[in-house]
């Protein structure tokens, strides 16, 4: 890549300049300019206000020559021109001209031939703590003012004028490739500082033949890896904190030829319903150096409770990836034996879980299928069926052929076994049937990952094209066949033809790169879609 210009810490005028405070000094400065409160735990806990999840109507990519042919344009990657951009920073740096500012030299990829220097410059002390733990320290020791990678600007105080700005709401995130440099405002929602880094390492990492995850990843006792792909709220944090697993990282991996990495240092962990009994090392996690957000504390007591979803559905708490007992520093492992696809079918109608050919797992990972879930994304109250290619959508800037691409010459070469896994409904769609137990679900995902499923005989889902075990040690029987647990079955006939339906309309789009994916997808005849 070409030499790029940076944004220098010269061109800040503040009041004052807080850089690469400790995170303790940090919570005592977040709690005395009343950002937040401490739980009986030691959490910091705060509010996100209006936004309490990605906004993605708002997330802009500059548009300029040296990147203009790579980015995958459209709804999900809109331009904007390096006019409004400069405009928007120069408006940015005079409004924190009288304000404190915090600086947090970070880094991105765990392997050291791929990392990238990350400067967080915020205008929230909590921000400031949140990407400390959430993204690697290590980048800081002997950092000089002129070598960030990239620069993310955060000044959620700072609302932007649509008409004057080009932005959609009072509210952006934009990424300037040329600047190698992204800048938000209008939101206070920590989350987007998060995602931005992905996206970036979406670009950056394919241009070094380097296949970025939107995953989780654990190690079991021989070193043997999982990866567990899926949208927030599928279950990859919760599946991927195994007792009997050490975790590489809950959300975002690069996959190289000397095997997988850990993107960042910490994990977001969705905590609504969050129960020590069913998510034990996430419970432990949330003590003191975490941030958890938008989450009932008790004003008095301040005891946190998890199962109140008055604020919103996604809560969250943030913490170093070293707070889960037992978690792999630094987080590296080899070439994953298994992966898996997790989805929240709200239709319940797909079944707990299927074997996939390398195709399948092709024509599945291009799909992306899931359920968006409540409070994930702005405007989102309850279950919505979605196709979010490579399961990433919202963070890809590349076109999905190139994921595809590289995920495909991965587990052929290295012979990984992928499985689908719904975490979603069973006995009848959202607000009729019941979510999947999650004890039920790590029965399924330990039968993966240790073999044994495939002990069992398969039968071929008629419908959605799958090899579905007919059995499974420590799972009703019934469940395993998900057209068993409703009571009306033609109910059933009618909402998985519409759910495969959907399916085969969605693969449209990718039939010009990958026509030979076509048939490993669910059996919808073509009458059958007019």
């Amino acid at each position: 890549m070409t030499e790029r210009p940076v944004f220098h810490l010269d061109n800040i005028e503040s009041l004052t300049v807080h850089r690469n405070l400790p995170v303790p000094k940090l919570l005592e400065e977040s709690v005395c300019r009343g950002e937040g409160i401490l739980t009986s735990k030691g959490a910091l806990s705060v509010s996100t206000g209006k936004y309490t999840g990605r906004s993605p109507h708002d997330k802009f990519i500059v548009e300029e020559p040296g990147t203009r042919d790579n980015i995958w344009w459209g709804p999900v990657n809109r331009p904007i021109s390096e006019d409004k951009f400069n405009l928007l920073l120069k408006e940015m740096l005079e409004y924190l001209r009288d304000k404190e500012i915090f600086i947090f030299d970070g880094s991105a990829c765990v392997e050291e031939k791929y990392r990238i220097p990350i400067r967080f410059i915020n205008e929230f002390c909590w921000h400031n703590i949140f990407v400390q733990q959430l993204f690697l320290k290590d980048g800081q020791a002997g950092r000089t003012q002129d070598e960030p990678g990239f620069t993310i600007l955060s000044a959620p105080g700072f609302q932007a004028d649509p008409e004057k700005h080009g932005t959609n709401s009072e509210a952006f995130i934009i990424l300037n490739f040329n600047k190698m440099m992204g800048i938000i405002g209008g939101t206070h929602y920590a989350g987007e500082m998060k995602k931005s880094i992905f996206s970036v390492m979406n670009y950056l990492l394919p241009l070094k033949n380097v296949f970025p995850m939107h995953c989780s990843a654990n190690m079991g006792e021989n070193g043997d890896t999982a990866l567990f792909f899926g949208l927030s709220g599928t279950g990859k944090t919760t599946l991927s904190a195994d007792p009997e697993r050490k975790l590489i990282g809950d959300d975002q991996h690069g996959w190289h030829d000397g095997g997988i990495f850990n993107i960042e240092g910490g994990c977001y962990a969705k905590c609504i319903n969050l129960s020590p009994e069913s998510e034990p090392q996430i419970w432990e996690a949330i003590r003191f150096g975490s941030v958890i957000e938008n989450v009932v504390v008790d004003s008095i007591t301040r005891a946190v409770d998890f199962d109140n979803d008055e604020i919103t559905e996604n809560t969250r708490a943030g913490f170093p990836v070293d707070f889960i007992p037992g978690s792999v520093i630094p987080g590296v492992g080899r070439h994953p034996e298994v992966i898996i696809f997790l989805t929240a079918d709200a239709f319940g109608v797909l079944p707990p879980v299927a074997r996939l050919s390398p195709e399948q797992a092709m024509y599945h990972f291009l799909s992306g299928y899931t359920s968006k879930l409540a409070g994930t994304e702005r405007g989102i109250i309850e279950p919505q069926a979605t196709f979010s290619t490579c399961f990433a959508a919202p963070f890809l800037p590349m076109p999905p052929k190139v994921y595809a691409d590289l995920l495909g010459e991965k587990i052929n070469r290295h012979r990984s076994r992928v499985y689908l896994v719904n975490t979603g409904w069973i006995g009848g769609p959202y607000g009729v049937g019941r979510r999947i137990s999650i004890q039920d679900t790590r029965n399924l995902v330990k039968a993966v990952l240790d073999g044994s499923i495939e002990g069992a005989s398969f039968r071929l889902d008629p419908i959605f094209n799958l090899q579905v075990p007919e059995s499974c040690p420590g799972i009703p029987r019934e469940i395993m066949n998900p057209r068993n647990t409703w009571e009306n079955k033609d109910d059933y006939d009618r909402q998985a033809m519409d759910l495969a339906k959907s399916f085969v309309k969605n693969f449209r789009h990718f039939q010009e790169h990958s026509p030979e994916l076509v048939n490993y997808g669910p059996m919808v005849k073509s009458e059958v879609l007019q």
